[in-house]
């Protein structure tokens, strides 16, 4: 495996875990509950490490916007998806926005 693939599979890891600690976060309820607090400390030391190893190949502009890109378009397809929150087309239309800026930024390193 090339290092830019792993970069991106790192990547990719460190997205995914900014979509867990988010969830534990919201589960954690003000980090009054042990259990969902510990796993957001754990998820967020993980979604580091692993944005920590991208970076050591993939320039910091691009890794830190698909980060959070990753993360945010999680977090919002778990609201709507999970916990019933709102999916107005213009919500969907500005995930669909995030989702084609980071597929762009890939495409574009």
């Amino acid at each position: 495996m090339s290092a830019g693939t792993a970069a991106w599979l790192w990547l990719a890891g460190a997205g995914t875990m900014e979509i867990v600690w988010v969830i534990f976060l919201k589960a954690s309820d003000g980090f009054t509950r042990l259990v969902p607090s510990a796993a957001v400390v754990a998820s967020l030391a993980l979604s580091f490490f692993f944005m920590s190893q991208s970076l050591r190949v993939l320039p910091m502009g691009t890794v830190y916007a698909v980060w959070t890109g990753i993360g945010a378009a999680g977090g919002i397809a778990w609201g709507i998806l999970v916990l019933g929150e709102p999916a107005g087309a213009a919500r969907l239309v500005c995930l669909a926005l995030i989702l084609g800026g980071v597929a762009g930024l890939k495409l574009l390193s």
